[in-house]
């Protein structure tokens, strides 16, 4: 009776550290197998790229770096800002 609980506890642990690759291994293969998929993602990286890096370049300047000469001086900015609402 020892052994057969024994052994079910081991098939429980030996189980559980190869769900994980399991995972991996279903969404890498998903991956590899698809065709129209690939297209998709690769546009969905530019949108990304886009967003984050254009728009971040020219809509969103950097204006603390701009009207402050170093970092105790756009600390000061920053929290008087925060305190003065």
């Amino acid at each position: 009776m020892a052994h057969k609980n024994t052994l079910h506890t081991d098939r429980r642990l030996s189980r559980f550290p190869a769900w994980p690759g399991k995972v991996v291994r279903f969404y890498a293969d998903g991956f590899r197998n698809m065709t129209v998929g690939k297209k998709l993602w690769l546009l969905i990286i530019i949108k990304l790229f886009i967003i984050f890096f254009i728009f971040k370049l020219f809509f969103f300047p950097d204006i603390l770096k701009r009207d402050y000469d170093n970092d105790t001086e756009r600390a000061e900015a920053v929290r008087s800002s925060l305190l003065n609402r």
